[in-house]
């Protein structure tokens, strides 16, 4: 009898036993968003700094533009000697590409006085994107009309520096010499507000780029 139970127990199948499966879900990964906001903290940083360097260059255009606007529009010499009928005098509206120069580089400083706010606002809120687009479009407008002054005028001071023989143009410079000297000052400040301008389009295309 002992015998026969013990054959009955060893030949029972053993059963596995299932242990219940956790419904408790894994925690979130905090990696990926913790990079997330690193990046976006490094990208706000760089929108601001950008808007930190395009207040200085503005500062900086506007002092150019100033300069050039100043320079022309008082420029005048009058020779010791004249005529009766004659008196030699060189002045800066005695020419329309003077008084064009003039215009456009007063022009330009006044924009630049007035866009100031908006870099403060490109400052203070980075991410903006009105604010910096509204630059960007001015400022491409502002560069072609300061380049055009500053190009019209340049051609006028060369030939009064060099004149043309073929035109039968004399100089004028050696007698006018404070004349030139002033002239030429204005359309160096004024291509220095063109570069300027040139280097806040290119500061604003990448803020906006900037993601």
């Amino acid at each position: 009898m002992d015998s026969s139970h013990s054959t009955k127990e060893s030949g029972d199948i053993p059963i596995p036993v299932h242990e219940p499966k956790s419904t408790k879900k894994a925690p979130t990964p905090v990696v990926k968003s913790a990079k997330n906001g690193a990046k976006l903290l490094l990208v706000s940083r760089l929108k601001r700094g950008f808007g930190i360097f395009d207040f200085i260059l503005r500062i900086c255009a506007i002092a150019a533009a100033l300069a050039a606007a100043t320079a022309m529009g008082t420029t005048s010499q009058q020779l010791p000697f004249f005529t009766q009928f004659f008196r030699f005098k060189a002045d800066y509206n005695d020419l329309p590409a003077f008084t064009f120069f003039v215009i456009a580089n007063a022009i330009a400083a006044a924009y630049l006085v007035l866009s100031l706010p908006f870099s403060i606002v490109c400052i203070v809120r980075p991410h903006i994107v009105g604010a910096r687009l509204m630059l960007l479009i001015f400022d491409t407008i502002a560069v072609t009309l300061v380049t055009a002054a500053a190009s019209a005028a340049a051609s006028i001071v060369y030939l009064a520096h060099n004149g043309n023989s073929n035109a039968n143009w004399g100089t004028i410079c050696q007698q006018f010499d404070d004349f030139c000297q002033r002239v030429s000052g204005a359309v160096v400040a004024s291509y220095v507000t063109a570069v300027l301008f040139i280097v806040l389009v290119t500061v604003s295309a990448i803020a906006l780029r900037r993601k």
